[in-house]
């Protein structure tokens, strides 16, 4: 009799297995899917987060030894001969695109290559810019809604 009435007021049906599995097989629909959503955004967020981790220590290597061999070398044009398309750090990206407008307006006013060299260097900027914020909003997203959502299954599984 007691046990009827503990299962009456737990509302299991007479089921008194708390585990996290069974919980999740008697909820209901929009309680399971608010589930695998959530933990789905969090396993995606997380390889994210490791992912940016990496490129930002690959990104500080590359842009040391960059400045590295800059600062020692004789000039510029020496040292953009000495680059590779190999380089992939986003700084040797700018300086790249920089030296081959600067080598491509020699023969023009300074004033004038100046403003063009400027130019490539901010749209090269912008681009590799882009490319290291990618996915940033995704994360973004997920850690400002992540919480209604949860907030929003808890609510629903209640009622």
């Amino acid at each position: 009799m007691e046990q009827e009435i503990a299962a009456q007021v737990v509302g299991l049906g007479g089921s008194s297995d708390f585990s996290l599995w069974k919980l999740f097989v008697r909820a209901d629909f929009v309680v399971k899917f608010v589930i695998i959503l959530l933990i789905a955004s969090s396993i995606f967020s997380w390889a994210l987060i490791f992912e940016k981790y990496r490129l930002f220590k690959k990104i500080d290597k590359s842009t040391s030894n960059f400045e590295n061999k800059f600062w020692k070398s004789k000039s510029a044009e020496s040292f953009y001969n000495t680059l590779t398309n190999k380089d992939k750090d986003p700084i040797a990206t700018i300086f790249q695109s920089a030296m081959v407008e600067l080598i491509k307006t020699k023969s023009k006013a300074s004033a004038i290559q100046s403003a063009r060299v400027s130019r490539v260097i901010e749209i090269s900027a912008d681009k590799e810019i882009k490319l290291i914020e990618k996915h940033f909003t995704f994360l973004a997203t997920v850690g400002s809604t992540a919480p209604f959502i949860g907030l929003f299954g808890t609510v629903w599984g209640i009622m």
